[in-house]
């Protein structure tokens, strides 16, 4: 009487499991991680006050930041990409952060790399 019990009870959660899990293609990857932050940095490009976006091809996936000591330089992805459709204005992120006097990393320029639309 157990062992049925047990067998349908461990069904059960695996069906729930099963429905829970979503799968997708790698392509949509990026589109997937993009969502969930900002295409910018918190520091300011310094002649324009605001993030500036270096516009890549939409072939790109990765990129290369420098910064100073040991581990001097690291490689990111390029999860955002431009749209073909200009969405109209939106909220902005406000205060950032100037570029500081001696900056420590290639990301304190205010200057971030976006892929372009296909």
């Amino acid at each position: 009487m157990r062992s049925p019990l047990i067998a349908a009870a461990g069904l059960a959660a695996a069906t729930l499991v099963a429905g829970a899990a979503e799968a997708s293609y790698p392509v949509v990857w990026p589109l997937m991680r993009a969502q969930h932050y900002n295409w910018h940095d918190s520091y300011a490009h310094t002649e324009y006050g605001r993030p500036v976006a270096l516009v890549v091809p939409p072939t790109a996936q990765m990129q290369t930041t420098y910064s100073w000591g040991v581990g001097s330089s690291s490689i990111s992805r390029i999860d955002h990409q431009f749209g073909r459709h200009y969405p109209g204005p939106g909220p902005f992120g406000g205060p950032f952060q100037p570029t500081p006097v001696w900056p420590q990393s290639t990301t304190q320029f205010g200057v971030y790399h976006v892929r372009s639309a296909w």
